[in-house]
């Protein structure tokens, strides 16, 4: 399994990325002022980035419990993906609708936006992370 350093790596460094990335998509892609895109970026980043630590040696713990090795497919990677956004989307729902005092449809809307979009880039992070940064070879099955 990863060290507490790699997993706090990990998690910052994909967060930063991210807000890099998805702000200005945000604030194009609904019409909104780059401000107000980056506080609710920034807030959920935050939440994320706690968010991802804990899912993450969870997740991790899991595997080594039921399949003895951290190792993922692609489909399980896939899964791991779904289930981390998923979690995510449970969480920032309420703060959307009440930091852009919007309904709770428009905010679920915006949030898919964005959780799709995070979905295909955590899939896309975690591999490339894994690549730069593999897991130590005994406990994996890549």
């Amino acid at each position: 399994m990863r060290s507490t350093a790699d997993r706090i790596r990990h998690a910052v460094s994909f967060e930063i990325v991210g807000l890099l990335t998805a702000t200005p998509l945000g604030s194009w892609a609904f019409g909104l002022e780059m401000h107000a895109i980056g506080v609710v970026a920034l807030v959920v980043a935050t939440v994320a980035t706690l968010w991802n630590y804990a899912f993450n040696l969870c997740f991790d713990r899991a595997m080594m419990r039921w399949l003895g090795h951290t190792g993922k497919s692609v489909l399980l990677r896939i899964f791991h993906a779904v289930l981390f956004e998923t979690g995510l989307l449970a969480i920032s729902l309420p703060f959307i609708a009440w930091y852009l005092q919007i309904g709770l449809w428009t905010a679920l809307m915006m949030d898919l936006g964005f959780a799709g979009f995070y979905l295909v880039y955590a899939f896309v992070y975690n591999w490339a992370y894994d690549l730069l940064f593999p897991i130590p070879a005994q406990l994996t099955t890549d």
